[in-house]
């Protein structure tokens, strides 16, 4: 049984020993492999704003935006004229009229609350769904100038995702994915 168990540890420590001598080629491959990678780098923010469609998506959406803040202020100025109305004749209300009234307010206030609240969800889908195409169209330009230039990977520099890119390794590929957008 000693000669069993033996043999079995002498034969661990042999394929042990031989995986370990396999590894390490291996190992070294990716670190020569590395050396060779390029990359790109870029400002998707700046790049979407220079593109051609970006100003017109922006006045739409503008003015969308402007005519949600028009019927807002339009609910805000009738509720105030109610209340006003409420606050002069608070005094000559008996208390059934007083309290018709305040539930009146109560409930206008809550209305104007939940348009508000309607307003401010459609015009964040508004801005997506106009958005899409364009970020698509971006997408494909970054993929495709990855592919011309054969980085392997185009990093996004916003919000200081990359806070040191070696130019010697790295292309600034701003300029060629804005031309692709054009």
């Amino acid at each position: 049984m000693k000669k069993t168990i033996f043999a079995a540890l002498m034969l661990f420590v042999a394929l042990s020993a031989g995986a370990q001598e396999m590894a390490a080629p291996v190992q070294a491959a990716p670190v020569q492999q590395a050396a060779t990678l390029r990359f790109g780098f870029f400002s998707y923010q700046d790049v979407l704003q220079s593109a051609p469609d970006y100003a017109a998506i922006q006045r739409n959406l503008e003015s969308l935006r402007g005519k949600y803040q028009a019927e807002m202020k339009r609910a805000t100025d009738e509720f105030n004229l109610k209340y006003e109305a409420f606050l002069d004749g608070l005094k000559d209300f008996a208390p059934a009229i007083r309290m018709k009234r305040q539930a009146e307010l109560q409930e206008l206030m809550e209305k104007n609350m939940a348009f508000k609240q309607e307003a401010a969800r459609l015009l964040q889908k508004a801005e997506t769904e106009a958005m899409a195409p364009l970020k698509a169209r971006l997408n494909q330009a970054v993929a495709k100038v990855g592919e011309q230039k054969g980085l392997a990977f185009i990093l996004n520099t916003d919000n200081n995702a990359a806070p040191y890119l070696n130019p010697a390794l790295g292309e600034n590929v701003s300029a060629a994915i804005s031309a692709e957008l054009k």
